[in-house]
């Protein structure tokens, strides 16, 4: 199974402040185990909701609202793409997940989301379709991976 395993933006991360040299070291170890484990499939931090946009649908009407965004606690600051046997594994693994040091008062978590295959779809996902995403992974960027 593959997980997408998500971190919170913070104050500090919406500010565009980096995490300090410690907090890259602890993180780079943490990523070696996954890495070591044969589990890491991806792993990358996102910048600010200042430097990105927004796009609502409302019927055939689209709206682009630029950043930032006020909800600190709904942002996304990164993600990690793993492949567990269960989700019950994928929580052990993070639970040990090293993040940086929030703010006074400010608490952060992490949210863990299984990646649907083409597999988890049933009969609606039909046999074309299922070839036409075999078709895309192979035509698509190396790692691309699909449902």
């Amino acid at each position: 199974m593959r997980f997408m395993v998500i971190t919170k933006a913070t104050t500090a991360s919406e500010a565009g402040v980096l995490p300090a040299t410690e907090d890259f070291e602890t993180a780079g170890r943490f990523i070696e185990e996954l890495v070591d484990a044969g589990v890491l499939l991806a792993a990358e931090g996102i910048g600010p909701s200042s430097t990105g946009a927004r796009i609502y649908f409302d019927g055939e009407k689209r709206t682009v609202v630029d950043g930032p965004f006020t909800e600190t606690k709904e942002l996304i600051a990164g993600f990690y793409l793993v492949e567990m046997k269960s989700l019950e594994e994928c929580v052990e693994w993070f639970k040990r997940c090293p993040l940086p040091q929030v703010g006074p008062g400010e608490s952060t978590n992490i949210e863990i989301r299984r990646l649907y295959g083409a597999e988890d779809f049933g009969d609606e996902f039909t046999a074309e379709q299922r070839e036409a995403v075999k078709r895309r992974e192979e035509n698509a960027a190396p790692g691309y991976k699909s449902a």
